[in-house]
């Protein structure tokens, strides 16, 4: 429960922030008439993620044990390739979300009310899709009933909340803060979202190693002991996973909280540095050339002007003899 509540809140935090940027936005440049469109977008994108939530568990029924194993699983990695692409994203450009919200609002309201629909619809879907497609994914894995439902439900609400709380500018936290942690949690939630899709692989056959098993708690921690339950429903922890569930959650994990924990432009800055001392590298025996050749030149005006001296002395030397 406690991982979809973080999964609603997260993404629907996002969504929030996104709304009142694009509402707030409007209001200052004095285009309240334009609001209509932005809560249509907004609507129509609230609808389009609960059906495509609705497809994936009424539309998953119908198929047998191994075509439901093998969807399960293809939608876990996906979702995770989303989610990790989403942390990723904000992590990089949420100190410069709200200057391209404006820039493509500004767009949309010289083209019409058509394109503010279509700016709030894709603003706002994008998140509710990756939420649908996370959550249904994270629901089947836990195995508990509605209870993550309800925790998304509650995470998203709480978001709402938020939301409106820092457009009214009564509640200011450090959202840069605040994304990277949920964000490192989230990828936690995702290795185990992970490793599960890989054992509904398993289970379908499409993968093996279905009976190799990398250890076994059962007897220490019990599936249906609370705190198996409070596990499992977090982390998606499995007290008896196979070693390619574990290989798969290790080779995810560990090198993705790494590069996510990592300080931002950390490679860039280091690409940079190396860039500069080749380039100080590079740019020394060009001065040091330079340098030989302006004393060479120095030596040939020496040079010319001996001659040109001894020339005149020549050429007066030679009329007062004429005389």
């Amino acid at each position: 429960m406690f991982s979809n509540f973080l999964i609603g809140l997260r993404e629907g935090l996002e969504a929030s922030l996104v709304v009142c940027i694009l509402i707030a936005y409007l209001v200052k440049t004095g285009n309240k008439n334009k609001l209509v469109p932005i809560w249509i977008g907004v609507g129509i994108a609230v609808v389009v993620s609960l059906a495509f939530g609705a497809g994936l568990e009424f539309g998953s029924q119908e198929m047998t044990f191994k075509a439901q194993e093998a969807l399960g699983g293809s939608l876990s990695i996906i979702s995770v390739g989303l989610v990790t692409w989403m942390v990723f994203w904000m992590r990089r450009t949420a100190r410069h979300l709200k200057t391209e919200l404006h820039g493509k609002l500004d767009a949309a309201l010289s083209m019409g009310t058509g394109a503010l629909v279509a700016t709030a619809l894709l603003a706002v879907g994008r998140e509710g899709l990756e939420t649908s497609l996370f959550v249904w994914r994270a629901v089947h894995a836990a195995d508990d009933g509605w209870h993550p439902m309800i925790g998304a439900f509650l995470g998203i609400a709480a978001a709402v909340v938020l939301g409106w709380l820092f457009y009214r500018g009564a509640l200011r936290i450090n959202l840069s803060k605040f994304f990277t942690w949920t964000g490192g949690m989230l990828v936690i939630v995702a290795a185990g979202v992970l490793a599960y899709g890989v054992h509904d692989l398993q289970e379908a056959e499409f993968l093996g190693g279905i009976h190799n098993r990398a250890f076994d708690i059962s007897a220490t921690i019990p599936p249906d002991s609370w705190y198996g339950t409070l596990l499992k429903g977090t982390f998606n922890f499995q007290p008896d996973p196979t070693v390619l569930q574990i290989t798969v959650w290790a080779l995810y994990l560990i090198p993705t909280l790494a590069l996510f924990l990592a300080p931002v432009g950390f490679g860039r800055s280091v690409r940079a540095t190396d860039q500069k001392a080749q380039k100080a590298t590079d740019e020394k025996p060009e001065a040091d050339s330079a340098g030989d050749g302006a004393r060479d030149g120095d030596g040939a005006v020496h040079d010319g002007e001996r001659v040109r001296d001894g020339a005149r002395r020549a050429g007066s030397g030679a009329g007062g003899n004429q005389v």
